[in-house]
Formats: structure tokens, sequence, C-alpha cells
């Protein structure tokens, strides 16, 4: 039975540059998945120790099932597999919407 609930995931790429983020989500566009299935939200940012990422996804199997084109791009890069964390949404905001609880 797939879990319906919303999600925040959040990963650290420590050593990351902007520049490969950006080559890496030019390589997921390639292979289709511009707007990945059950994507809501995305924010990436440079940090003093690499990049991190949070996104908002419809839920935690629409999070694993992108996994599978996610993990060859960034083998492809020399990236380690992330350790991501991941939270059921307790709260979202988004200014064209009500929020969502």
């Amino acid at each position: 039975m797939e879990n319906k609930k919303r999600v925040m995931v959040e990963f650290d790429f420590p050593g990351m540059s902007v520049k490969e983020y950006d080559q890496i989500w030019q390589d997921l566009r390639k292979a289709g998945y511009e707007h990945p299935k059950g994507l809501i939200h995305h924010a990436g940012a440079p940090t003093d120790k690499g990049v991190k990422i949070v996104d908002v996804w419809e839920s935690a199997d629409k999070f694993n099932e992108f996994g599978s084109a996610l993990m060859p791009v960034l083998q492809k890069h020399g990236v380690k597999e992330p350790k991501p964390s991941i939270f059921p949404l307790h709260y979202e905001y988004n200014e064209n919407k009500k929020p969502i609880m």
C-alpha cells in the first residue's frame, strides 16, 4: 500500500559545488526528469561545506521511485550515495495556495 502523506526530504552534499549541482540537474533533464513525478518543491543552496537540498514530495514512495533515476546520475559525477533525512510534513505554506496541515 502506497504511503500518500507528503514528506520533506533534506540532503547535504559535502564538497559539491553549485556547478556540479547544475550539471546534475542538466543530466536529469536530459534523462526526462525535468519535472520528477511527485516532486512538489525543490530548493538547492550552497553552504560553507557544499550544497544543501530540501524537497517536498507527494510521498516517501514517490521520492524513493525517483531515486532509481537520481542514483546513476550522482554516481556518474562521483557523488557518494546521499543519506537523506525524511520527515512527515506537518505544515506547508505556498504563496499561491492555502496552508496545508
